[in-house]
């Protein structure tokens, strides 16, 4: 019964999340196993209860994660996590109180251990075992002998420099007090969970937090995995790294990237030294957790502060533009790989110039209220002022049709953003973690939305059913058109938010066709489109001198390429439906918008979280700009497809070959000549291909033969010939036109 209720309310969390997001894009999912026990290891843990439900959204596993008590312990949350099959964990921090007085370290060099205490009481707050943590979480250490009220003995000793300038400056540091919390239940509960081949999460961070950089991680996931093995050794444990990456993880209708690493096994000889106690235990699992930690890194993007993430994505963005846009799972993969440069070359002369550049770029943009991909558009003042006009009358059109569900639903706009807000500063105020309490902010959006939702939708049926009174209807026919009413509800609230996000697209397009036909701004358009020029240009070829030096496989000419085993988000049946009833009623729409108003509703873009808005060309496609980079120079998927689930929608414009292993190259079409028409290009190609390798009269029989050695004719009749050709690339494309354009 337990599996079936976690079904259920899984299914109910995916419609929910697929409401909030735009896109959940998972990474190499076809890494997890299908069958034993897996530990899911995830990380940053940014969105507190959103986080687990985006990761068992995606992982195709019936997971048990661990939550705090705390947070179970309330009425709602605890009712879901439950029913969720969620294992609760006491955290010392959650039960931590001020300790009386102020400590201070005397000697810090002859007796690093012992801390003083003025108007303590040691004996009275603190037992052996017991933590004392210093303010902000700047460092803590166990209690392992108290002497007085005044004088205690430390396990380890302070060797933080915050930590140090404050138990040594003159004035002392506050502090508090932790108990120590036996977890052996906790454990326990996680060695039956893999035993029985279940799966187990966790965010080893210990808490959520709203920082741009991963926080060290807790060592419990380490003796969950080494206990396990240890108790038994057949177990075929597998530990599998998951990177939590989001665009704008509070706000409503944003994207998010799930990525997930190779699985870890756990080396036997760490078992081993597990097994035998002290300090080889000890040992086992600072290396257990540091090659976790070290997993963890591949998958999630770890800047180092908010300013240099922003950098980061604004260089990503200027280098090497193509003609075409990149899956938000390749962004987050260009953005880290940029994120591993800069952090290796961040003290080099030329990257803190380039920094400043791009600081700049970005102050300049700011201030003329415009976006980067919004700078290299270039058109005429006449053809502004109509596209201008046509937007205009396109996001009026689409907020009229936004309207009344926006009017319905904004009741719970309202107060979910007042509660989450206050929830946002009451978490802050608690944590010595949180930059702005932003972590907490989607969970209770989406909590006051569930909890509103069907009472305020309910309030509307039975106006419904009053207004109908008025009418004379017999109570049947009221009651029909009540309940009728309210289930059309969600599906006008859908289609608002679809109408709604499109128009606001719209709306930002606006600001520089109004700067393009004002007098005198021509001139600031232009100046920004030289310095992002001049700025791509000096980003690209300071990526391409120095990228080699970090990775040796760099080719400046190669393109990065989604894997085949990547798919499509998981998403619910209802919201499926939805989706297919709004696109099927917005294609009328389409065509009386015309050239200028087709809209891609599902479209990966390729943009960071600043990036929202693909321009309409004159064509009426949506032009959005994309960068290639050889930095993402492919990743290497499992050589065992029997648990691949490739559902990935490929685009159109990538081909050639997919990086099989460590010596083959990911090569794509990159660019196609404008001066070429697509089909002839096509034809050209086709014959070139059967004229360069002869293959006209091979058969798929009589090719497998050769291969093998075989000079027996089959009398299967030949199929169709099977040509292995070459990758597409702009350089034989190019070869294959001046080719067969000679001979004519």
């Amino acid at each position: 019964m337990a599996l079936q209720i976690y079904d259920f309310v899984s299914f109910f969390f995916t419609i929910l999340l697929d409401i909030f997001f735009r896109e959940i894009r998972p990474r190499g999912a076809h890494k997890i196993p299908q069958k034993g026990p897996v530990i899911f290891v995830a990380a940053p843990h940014a969105n507190q209860f959103v986080d687990p439900l985006v990761l068992m959204r995606e992982c195709g596993r019936r997971v048990s994660f661990l939550a705090a008590k705390k947070s179970m312990d309330r009425k709602w949350i605890g009712m879901m996590a439950r029913s969720m099959n969620a294992i609760p964990v006491e955290r010392p921090q959650d039960l931590a109180k001020a300790g009386s007085g102020i400590i201070k370290l005397l000697d810090r060099y002859g007796d690093p251990l012992r801390i003083t205490g003025l108007g303590t009481k040691f004996t009275k707050e603190l037992m052996v075992g017991d933590q004392i943590s210093l303010p902000k979480d700047v460092a803590s250490s166990a209690v392992v002998e108290i002497i007085s009220d005044t004088e205690l003995i430390v396990k380890k000793e302070f060797k933080e420099l915050k930590a140090l300038e404050l138990l040594t400056s003159a004035d002392g540091s506050k502090y508090k007090c932790m108990p120590h919390m036996d977890q052996t239940n906790v454990y326990k509960t996680v060695f039956e969970r893999l035993n029985a081949g279940h799966c187990v999460g966790i965010f080893p961070e210990g808490g959520s937090h709203d920082r741009a950089e991963m926080l060290p991680l807790k060592a419990g996931v380490t003796i969950m995995a080494l206990g396990a093995l240890a108790a038994n050794p057949s177990l075929d444990l597998k530990i599998v790294t998951c990177g939590m990456n989001y665009f704008h993880p509070h706000r409503f209708r944003s994207r998010a990237v799930v990525e997930f690493g190779e699985p870890l096994t756990v080396p036997p000889e760490l078992v081993e030294m597990y097994k035998k106690g002290g300090a080889e235990k000890r040992e086992a699992c600072g290396k257990l957790l540091d090659t976790i930690y070290e997993a963890l890194r591949g998958v999630t993007l770890n800047a180092p502060d908010y300013e240099t993430l922003m950098v980061i994505q604004a260089a990503r963005r200027l280098y090497k533009p193509t003609h075409r846009k990149l899956q938000i799972s390749q962004v987050v993969e260009l953005n880290r790989r940029f994120v591993a440069g800069y952090m290796h070359f961040k003290d080099n002369p030329k990257v803190i110039e380039a920094k400043d550049k791009v600081m700049h770029y970005n102050t300049q943009l700011r201030y003329h209220g415009l976006r980067d991909h919004q700078v290299n558009i270039k058109t005429t003042r006449r053809h502004a002022i109509g596209l201008l006009i046509s937007r205009v009358i396109q996001m009026i059109f689409l907020t009229c049709l936004a309207l009344p569900g926006t009017l319905m639903n904004l009741p719970i706009a309202i107060v979910a953003r007042v509660i989450s807000n206050k929830k946002a500063k009451e978490a802050l105020a608690a944590s010595t973690v949180k930059i702005a309490g932003r972590d907490v902010l989607a969970t209770w959006k989406l909590l006051v939305a569930l909890g509103l939702m069907p009472a305020l939708y309910f309030s509307y049926s039975v106006l419904v059913f009053i207004f109908c009174g008025r009418y004379d209807l017999s109570f049947k026919s009221r009651l029909l058109i009540a309940w009728a009413a309210w289930a059309c509800i969600p599906f006008v609230t859908y289609a608002s938010i679809r109408f709604g996000e499109q128009g606001i697209d719209i709306f930002k397009s606006i600001r520089p066709l109004f700067l393009s036909i004002i007098p005198g701004e021509e001139s600031t358009i232009d100046d920004l489109r030289k310095a992002r020029a001049e700025l791509r240009k000096t980003i690209t070829n300071l990526i391409n001198e120095l990228a080699p030096e970090i990775y040796p496989d760099f080719d400046s000419k190669r393109i990065l390429d989604p894997s085949p085993n990547d798919r499509p988000s998981r998403s619910a049946s209802g919201t499926n439906l939805a989706q297919t009833i709004f696109n099927t009623a917005a294609q009328p729409l389409n065509q009386w918008l015309g050239k200028d108003g087709r809209f891609e509703w599902e479209r990966a873009e390729d943009s960071d979280a600043d990036d929202v808005f693909f321009f309409l060309n004159p064509a009426g496609a949506i032009q959005g700009r994309s960068r290639a980079s050889s930095w993402g120079g492919g990743w290497t998927p499992a050589a065992d497809g029997s648990r691949s689930r490739n559902r990935s929608r490929t685009s159109s414009f990538t081909s050639g070959q997919i990086q099989l292993g460590e010596g083959f190259k990911l090569e794509a079409l990159t660019e196609l000549p404008r001066d070429k028409p697509f089909a002839e290009v096509t034809r050209r190609l086709s014959v070139s291909r059967k004229q360069r390798f002869g293959l006209e009269g091979m058969t798929r029989d009589e090719g497998d033969q050769e291969h093998h050695g075989s000079a027996t004719s089959s009398p299967v009749p030949s199929s169709p010939p099977q040509v292995s050709t070459p990758p597409i690339t702009v350089q034989n494309m190019d070869d294959t036109i001046d080719a067969k354009s000679k001979d004519e």
